[in-house]
Protein backbone atom coordinates (compact mmCIF):
# COMPACT_ATOMS: atom_id res chain seq x y z
CA UNK A 1 0.00 0.00 0.00
CA UNK A 2 1.68 3.15 -0.74
CA UNK A 3 2.70 5.72 1.67
CA UNK A 4 -0.24 8.68 2.84
CA UNK A 5 1.10 11.73 4.06
CA UNK A 6 -1.22 12.92 7.04
CA UNK A 7 -3.41 15.75 5.72
CA UNK A 8 -2.63 19.28 6.26
CA UNK A 9 -4.76 21.79 8.36
CA UNK A 10 -4.11 25.25 8.25
CA UNK A 11 -4.91 27.70 10.79
CA UNK A 12 -8.28 29.19 10.66
CA UNK A 13 -9.67 26.45 8.34
CA UNK A 14 -13.40 25.14 8.68
CA UNK A 15 -13.05 27.30 11.94
CA UNK A 16 -15.75 28.70 14.09
CA UNK A 17 -14.90 30.89 17.19
CA UNK A 18 -17.38 31.00 20.35
CA UNK A 19 -20.26 33.30 20.25
CA UNK A 20 -18.98 36.00 23.12
CA UNK A 21 -21.52 36.36 25.96
CA UNK A 22 -23.31 39.84 25.52
CA UNK A 23 -23.17 40.83 29.38
CA UNK A 24 -24.86 44.58 29.85
CA UNK A 25 -22.35 47.06 32.10
CA UNK A 26 -25.51 47.70 34.46
CA UNK A 27 -25.79 44.81 36.74
CA UNK A 28 -27.34 44.44 40.17
CA UNK A 29 -24.86 43.89 42.45
CA UNK A 30 -25.48 40.83 44.99
CA UNK A 31 -24.03 38.54 47.39
CA UNK A 32 -26.49 35.69 47.17
CA UNK A 33 -25.83 32.37 48.00
CA UNK A 34 -26.52 29.90 45.77
CA UNK A 35 -29.19 26.95 46.28
CA UNK A 36 -31.61 24.29 45.03
CA UNK A 37 -33.54 25.63 42.03
CA UNK A 38 -32.19 29.35 42.19
CA UNK A 39 -32.78 31.82 39.46
CA UNK A 40 -29.92 34.10 39.16
CA UNK A 41 -30.60 37.08 35.88
CA UNK A 42 -28.59 40.03 34.98
CA UNK A 43 -26.67 40.10 38.20
CA UNK A 44 -23.12 41.10 39.36
CA UNK A 45 -21.22 38.73 41.83
CA UNK A 46 -17.72 40.99 43.24
CA UNK A 47 -15.69 39.73 45.13
CA UNK A 48 -18.63 37.16 46.36
CA UNK A 49 -17.61 34.05 48.87
CA UNK A 50 -19.64 31.27 47.43
CA UNK A 51 -17.28 28.71 48.39
CA UNK A 52 -17.98 25.05 50.02
CA UNK A 53 -21.74 25.14 48.86
CA UNK A 54 -24.40 22.71 47.34
CA UNK A 55 -26.94 23.41 45.10
CA UNK A 56 -28.84 21.22 42.47
CA UNK A 57 -31.02 23.15 39.53
CA UNK A 58 -29.29 26.44 39.75
CA UNK A 59 -29.61 28.58 36.34
CA UNK A 60 -27.57 31.78 36.27
CA UNK A 61 -27.97 34.00 32.87
CA UNK A 62 -26.38 37.00 32.32
CA UNK A 63 -24.28 37.54 34.93
CA UNK A 64 -20.72 38.68 35.48
CA UNK A 65 -18.85 36.98 38.29
CA UNK A 66 -15.57 38.77 39.35
CA UNK A 67 -13.66 37.39 41.99
CA UNK A 68 -15.29 35.34 43.01
CA UNK A 69 -13.99 32.13 45.67
CA UNK A 70 -16.16 29.06 44.41
CA UNK A 71 -13.75 26.52 45.49
CA UNK A 72 -15.09 23.08 46.83
CA UNK A 73 -18.89 24.10 45.39
CA UNK A 74 -20.96 21.14 44.48
CA UNK A 75 -23.22 21.62 41.30
CA UNK A 76 -25.90 19.30 40.05
CA UNK A 77 -27.49 20.01 37.32
CA UNK A 78 -26.58 23.62 37.05
CA UNK A 79 -27.39 25.58 34.19
CA UNK A 80 -24.96 28.95 33.12
CA UNK A 81 -25.68 30.90 30.09
CA UNK A 82 -24.75 34.20 28.64
CA UNK A 83 -22.08 34.60 31.41
CA UNK A 84 -18.50 35.97 31.83
CA UNK A 85 -16.53 34.76 34.73
CA UNK A 86 -13.32 36.16 35.63
CA UNK A 87 -9.96 36.76 38.51
CA UNK A 88 -11.94 33.83 40.44
CA UNK A 89 -11.12 30.82 42.46
CA UNK A 90 -12.95 27.32 41.47
CA UNK A 91 -10.87 25.34 42.38
CA UNK A 92 -11.93 21.60 42.95
CA UNK A 93 -15.40 22.78 42.16
CA UNK A 94 -17.61 19.91 40.65
CA UNK A 95 -20.43 19.90 38.52
CA UNK A 96 -22.45 17.21 37.30
CA UNK A 97 -24.86 17.15 34.31
CA UNK A 98 -24.38 20.75 34.06
CA UNK A 99 -24.08 23.26 31.29
CA UNK A 100 -22.13 26.30 30.34
CA UNK A 101 -23.28 28.30 27.46
CA UNK A 102 -22.21 31.23 25.66
CA UNK A 103 -19.62 31.84 28.94
CA UNK A 104 -16.07 33.57 28.80
CA UNK A 105 -13.99 32.30 31.65
CA UNK A 106 -10.78 34.11 31.95
CA UNK A 107 -7.92 34.40 34.33
CA UNK A 108 -9.21 32.13 36.98
CA UNK A 109 -7.75 29.39 38.93
CA UNK A 110 -9.55 26.33 38.62
CA UNK A 111 -6.89 23.33 39.72
CA UNK A 112 -8.71 20.21 40.50
CA UNK A 113 -12.34 21.05 38.44
CA UNK A 114 -14.49 18.10 37.50
CA UNK A 115 -16.93 19.16 34.89
CA UNK A 116 -18.32 15.55 34.18
CA UNK A 117 -21.01 14.18 31.56
CA UNK A 118 -21.69 18.22 30.83
CA UNK A 119 -22.46 20.41 27.81
CA UNK A 120 -20.30 22.75 26.89
CA UNK A 121 -21.33 25.43 24.01
CA UNK A 122 -19.58 28.66 22.91
CA UNK A 123 -17.25 28.96 25.91
CA UNK A 124 -13.90 30.66 25.75
CA UNK A 125 -11.05 29.21 28.62
CA UNK A 126 -8.49 32.11 28.52
CA UNK A 127 -5.26 31.90 30.70
CA UNK A 128 -6.95 29.81 33.18
CA UNK A 129 -4.93 27.00 35.12
CA UNK A 130 -6.91 24.34 34.47
CA UNK A 131 -4.69 21.31 35.63
CA UNK A 132 -5.49 18.14 37.49
CA UNK A 133 -9.06 18.97 35.87
CA UNK A 134 -11.49 16.33 34.64
CA UNK A 135 -13.98 16.53 31.91
CA UNK A 136 -14.94 13.14 31.68
CA UNK A 137 -17.73 12.18 29.13
CA UNK A 138 -18.28 15.85 28.80
CA UNK A 139 -19.38 17.45 25.31
CA UNK A 140 -17.95 20.32 24.32
CA UNK A 141 -18.87 22.44 20.68
CA UNK A 142 -17.37 25.54 19.20
CA UNK A 143 -15.35 25.39 23.05
CA UNK A 144 -11.99 27.04 22.70
CA UNK A 145 -8.62 26.77 25.13
CA UNK A 146 -6.59 29.78 24.89
CA UNK A 147 -3.59 30.47 26.90
CA UNK A 148 -4.33 27.88 29.69
CA UNK A 149 -2.25 25.45 31.64
CA UNK A 150 -4.12 21.99 31.04
CA UNK A 151 -1.41 20.19 33.12
CA UNK A 152 -2.79 16.15 33.46
CA UNK A 153 -6.35 17.46 32.28
CA UNK A 154 -8.57 14.10 32.20
CA UNK A 155 -10.86 14.40 28.82
CA UNK A 156 -11.55 10.56 29.27
CA UNK A 157 -14.62 9.86 26.63
CA UNK A 158 -14.88 13.35 26.52
CA UNK A 159 -16.79 14.60 22.59
CA UNK A 160 -14.19 17.37 21.62
CA UNK A 161 -14.80 17.55 17.93
CA UNK A 162 -15.94 20.82 18.51
CA UNK A 163 -12.81 22.02 21.24
CA UNK A 164 -10.01 24.14 19.90
CA UNK A 165 -6.72 24.33 21.84
CA UNK A 166 -4.64 26.91 21.23
CA UNK A 167 -1.03 27.62 23.59
CA UNK A 168 -2.05 25.29 26.30
CA UNK A 169 -0.03 23.44 27.69
CA UNK A 170 -1.11 19.58 28.02
CA UNK A 171 1.56 17.81 29.44
CA UNK A 172 0.32 14.60 31.10
CA UNK A 173 -3.19 14.98 30.10
CA UNK A 174 -5.81 12.29 29.10
CA UNK A 175 -7.23 11.53 26.30
CA UNK A 176 -8.51 8.13 26.25
CA UNK A 177 -11.84 7.31 24.58
CA UNK A 178 -12.04 10.53 23.38
CA UNK A 179 -13.74 11.50 20.23
CA UNK A 180 -11.62 14.12 18.55
CA UNK A 181 -12.52 14.11 14.64
CA UNK A 182 -11.90 17.66 13.65
CA UNK A 183 -10.19 18.77 16.96
CA UNK A 184 -7.68 21.38 16.90
CA UNK A 185 -4.06 21.63 18.71
CA UNK A 186 -2.18 24.55 17.74
CA UNK A 187 1.07 25.44 19.62
CA UNK A 188 0.81 23.17 22.37
CA UNK A 189 2.98 21.77 24.44
CA UNK A 190 2.00 18.21 24.19
CA UNK A 191 4.39 16.20 26.29
CA UNK A 192 3.26 12.75 27.80
CA UNK A 193 -0.27 12.96 26.31
CA UNK A 194 -1.94 9.86 27.34
CA UNK A 195 -4.48 8.24 24.87
CA UNK A 196 -3.03 9.64 21.79
CA UNK A 197 -4.69 7.11 19.37
CA UNK A 198 -7.89 8.41 20.22
CA UNK A 199 -6.66 11.63 18.53
CA UNK A 200 -7.33 9.91 15.05
CA UNK A 201 -8.82 12.91 13.03
CA UNK A 202 -7.38 15.84 14.65
CA UNK A 203 -5.45 18.73 13.47
CA UNK A 204 -1.96 19.44 14.91
CA UNK A 205 0.02 22.05 14.25
CA UNK A 206 3.24 20.41 12.50
CA UNK A 207 5.53 21.85 15.09
CA UNK A 208 4.35 20.21 17.83
CA UNK A 209 4.50 16.92 16.44
CA UNK A 210 7.65 15.84 17.53
CA UNK A 211 6.14 15.10 21.35
CA UNK A 212 3.28 13.56 20.06
CA UNK A 213 5.23 11.04 18.11
CA UNK A 214 7.33 9.82 21.09
CA UNK A 215 3.71 9.29 22.99
CA UNK A 216 2.37 7.75 19.41
CA UNK A 217 5.25 5.27 19.99
CA UNK A 218 4.76 4.37 23.43
CA UNK A 219 0.76 3.82 22.32
CA UNK A 220 1.95 1.38 19.70
CA UNK A 221 4.48 0.14 21.45
CA UNK A 222 7.28 0.83 19.62
CA UNK A 223 10.88 1.72 21.23
CA UNK A 224 12.77 4.35 20.09
CA UNK A 225 16.24 3.54 19.17
CA UNK A 226 19.19 6.35 20.13
CA UNK A 227 21.36 6.81 17.07
CA UNK A 228 25.27 5.17 17.26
Amino acid sequence: MPYTPPSRVPRGASERRPAAPAVPSSLTATDSAITDDGVYTNFLFDGSDLADQRAEAVEIDTCRLTGVDLSGTRLTRAMVTNTVIERSNLSNLRAMNSSLIRVAVTTNRMTGVAWTNGRLRDVIFRDCRLDLTRFRSTTAANVLFEGCNLKQADFQDADLRGATFEDCDLTGAQFSGAKMDGARLLDCVLVGVNGVTSMAGAGVAGRDMVALAYSLAGALGITVLDEE
